[in-house]
């Protein structure tokens, strides 16, 4: 290994060969070091911090984060929900993004792009399709599921689908299953494209029999760097659930029956302003994040081989 002296100089003289692009870079790593990197660092910062946002933060060492785990009883109701949204929903979700691409992949290049818009639309709405589904799962009987049940004579009277705790967080994962066709999606599109067709003529010499063994043998191995890239998005995305629970069921929901980690954080962080507590569970989502990209990027490496 380089001397530490030795790395320096090494990464000047590489900056100073290649100025160009990192001067064309400079504006991304500007607002990546402020809007990305100075926040988390904050946000540790902060953690050990009893902190209002009108007073000076006051270093409580470890408080929080004991708090957290031995005090906070619907934390652990926000943890599990999360768990269950990343246990059920990124598995599916990763499926069927998979799933999609392969099937739209032989189509035509303008069928493609207009099957592949179809199904980005929902991600790209968001906000806008959370009103659809209100009307949708409303718990009245002007809500389109109670108002056709009731009229079938399987109901007697309207259900609570986001008021009841039990029907909460099933209704939240279906409406997130629904907007989870993002960049992993794309990124499924570009990877199947971007296999080595001669791939498929030496495997059908070599016993390939139909596109099964096609996607296992050839298709998957070759799009290993795609499906790692995909996966730790979805990742992100099921332990980033959050916006959804607070528009649809409330914040807090009922019971807290729809409590995920991020609208926990919402909780202390946007309504009590107890700032510090809010970083430490950041902290606390950031490190399950980074275990579970760890995970997943592992298994999957061992599919590709």
């Amino acid at each position: 290994m380089l001397p530490a002296k030795n790395k320096y100089k090494q990464l000047g003289q590489n900056i100073k060969a290649n100025r160009v692009s990192y001067l064309m870079m400079l504006p991304y790593l500007i607002f990546f070091v402020l809007f990305t990197i100075l926040p988390v660092i904050v946000s540790i910062v902060l953690s050990f911090t009893d902190y209002d946002m009108v007073q000076t933060p006051v270093f409580v060492g470890l408080e929080n984060y004991f708090q957290i785990f031995l005090n906070d009883e619907y934390f652990i109701v926000s943890l599990k929900n999360t768990l269950i949204f990343a246990i059920i929903l990124g598995p599916a979700s990763y499926v069927i993004c998979f799933l999609v691409a392969w099937l739209i992949n032989d189509l035509k290049p303008l069928a493609r792009a207009f099957v592949t818009a179809l199904f980005y639309i929902p991600t790209i709405v968001g906000a806008a399709g959370w009103g659809v589904w209100r009307l949708i799962f409303s718990s009245d009987q002007y809500g389109l599921i109670n108002g056709f049940l009731m009229k079938l004579g399987l109901v007697n009277e309207p259900i609570g689908w986001l008021t009841d705790e039990a029907y909460i967080l099933p209704v939240l994962i279906v409406v997130s299953l629904w907007m989870s066709m993002g960049i992993s999606f794309l990124t499924f599109i570009a990877g199947f494209q971007n296999v080595d067709k001669t791939l498929y003529e030496a495997g059908m010499m070599d016993g390939i029999k139909n596109r099964f063994q096609e996607l296992w043998y050839i298709t998957i191995p070759s799009m290993a760097n795609q499906m790692v890239f995909g996966a730790v998005m979805q990742i992100v995305n099921c332990f980033a659930v959050g916006e959804v629970s607070a528009v649809l069921a409330g914040l807090p929901s009922t019971g807290y029956a729809g409590e995920t980690i991020v609208t926990h954080i919402m909780d202390y962080g946007n309504l009590r302003f107890e700032f510090g507590y809010a970083c430490a569970m950041g902290v606390v989502l950031v490190l399950m994040m980074q275990y579970s990209k760890k995970l997943a990027t592992s298994l999957i490496g061992k599919m590709g081989h």
